[in-house]
């Protein structure tokens, strides 16, 4: 009867003080808010807010000042959508994504495959391939210039023709295109080569002494292996690509003839040349629905792509 009495008395001494920490627990507490308050203030500043904004300014009429004339409703959508303007750069757009994140991606590829097995010189690969990310857009964009141009430049020079790499619509999103995936090899080395590190070293050996060939290796295992980091680096690419402007504004503006018009240039053409606000947001729009679109089925199809170790 003793011990009975004990036993109760222990579980007292162990089950109330676990009771009131769980009542702890779910009171309400202001504390762990405090820490995300200056995460919330920037994202309602940066993002929700010009978000919201954005989405009101597309059913109005603004002054070149941007500031609110009239309310006209849906009217600048059913302008925007019977533009043939609008459709060239959409059409523009959909043509430089792919442009950009299939040779990215392959180039990125080959070079990571180069550098991250352990041998003489690999160091400096790494170093040589990741430089371009250094290089900022417009500073890159003033040096590509000057290879492009159709007299003194380096490249008709070195291919023995007289091509107007930027003058020619025929060769305007080709060479916008060769600048920007210029731009993102640097950052594709980096994210890839570091995906193939992540891979056993044992796994490769293994399949050396099976007598695997390299593209044996590359396609059933290596590929297999770092496809979590693919889809990642075709993602990162393809935001990249529906967002490029700095070295589109500098290579050719948007010319020869809207050529490479792309949309994020259209929309800064609209609000801060032609001052129409209101066209610019209706694109913004536009834009965020057609990224929005195209990241939805990249998780779509992520499962039956993606294999996951």
């Amino acid at each position: 009867m003793q011990q009975a009495i004990q036993e109760k008395t222990l579980d007292k001494e162990i089950v109330i003080p676990v009771l009131r920490e769980v009542k702890k627990a779910k009171r309400f507490s202001v504390k762990p808010y405090l820490y995300l308050l200056p995460a919330f203030i920037t994202f309602i500043t940066f993002i929700f807010y010009p978000f919201l904004k954005t989405i009101y300014l597309s059913f109005t009429i603004t002054n070149p000042r941007g500031e609110v004339k009239s309310f006209v409703g849906i009217d600048n959508y059913k302008d925007i959508l019977t533009s043939p303007d609008f459709f060239k750069s959409v059409i523009v757009t959909l043509k430089f994504v792919p442009m950009l994140v299939i040779p990215s991606m392959v180039i990125g590829l080959i070079l990571a495959l180069l550098a991250y097995r352990k041998i003489r010189g690999s160091a400096t690969y790494e170093v040589m391939f990741s430089m371009p990310m250094a290089v900022a857009s417009a500073p890159a964009a003033i040096v590509w210039t000057m290879l492009f141009h159709p007299s003194i430049g380096l490249i008709n020079y070195v291919l023995g023709t007289n091509i107007g790499w930027l003058t020619d619509e025929k060769w305007g999103l080709i060479s916008v295109s060769i600048v920007t995936v210029w731009l993102n090899i640097g950052v594709n080395f980096i994210f890839l080569v570091t995906g193939l590190k992540g891979i056993p070293e044992e796994l490769l050996e293994s399949s050396d002494i099976d007598g695997a060939g390299f593209f044996r290796k590359l396609f059933k295992m290596i590929i297999p292996l770092v496809s979590p980091t693919l889809f990642f680096v075709l993602f990162f690419n393809v935001v990249n690509a529906f967002q490029a402007f700095g070295q589109i504004k500098i290579l050719t503006g948007g010319g020869p003839a809207d050529s490479t018009n792309v949309l994020v240039y259209s929309i800064y053409k609209e609000a801060f040349m032609n001052n129409r606000f209101e066209t610019a947001c209706v694109q913004s729009l536009v834009l965020f629905f057609m990224m929005l679109i195209v990241t939805l089925l990249q998780f779509k199809f992520e499962k039956k792509g993606v294999h996951y170790s």
